[in-house]
């Protein structure tokens, strides 16, 4: 894609991971910005962990060894559902998927990672006559 082509114009995706559904919109700038519901990412995601997390697509995924500058990135997040962890995990999905449509090389470095294959592990749904998913109550004889 052009450059001029790209500078007002952003790109979106949708990531998910279990309830949580992240709308990931980036543009080119000149420094990096990350924006989650309106709150700064280090507000909104409390652990290191999670803002690791969602930083991974632009950091892991980028090719700077060969002589490719990594881009800056503002990055925009609405996200739903879902716990901080989810939501977060969705946020990498989202913007992985994004990183792919504006270079499409990145493809590959992103899926051998995993962060384009949309976890699809949830909570099983409770059953009448259970007491969880699947714990049967205590049985007797009598």
């Amino acid at each position: 894609m052009d450059k001029e082509t790209i500078k007002d114009k952003y790109i979106e995706a949708v990531g998910r991971r279990k309830t949580s559904t992240a709308r990931v919109r980036i543009t080119e700038s000149t420094k990096v910005s990350f924006v989650v519901n309106g709150v700064d990412a280090k507000e909104y995601f409390k652990t290191e962990g999670e803002r690791r997390l969602i930083l991974d697509p632009m950091v892991k995924g980028q090719k700077t060894g060969e002589g490719k500058i990594a881009l800056k990135w503002n990055v925009e997040v609405h996200v739903s559902g879902g716990g901080v962890h989810s939501q977060s995990e969705a946020i990498r999905h989202g913007l992985s998927r994004a990183l792919i449509i504006f270079d499409p090389e990145l493809r590959g470095n992103l899926k051998t990672l995993g962060f384009l294959k949309r976890d699809p592990r949830a909570k099983e749904r409770r059953k009448f006559g259970l007491k969880k998913a699947r714990k049967a109550p205590q049985w007797s004889k009598r």
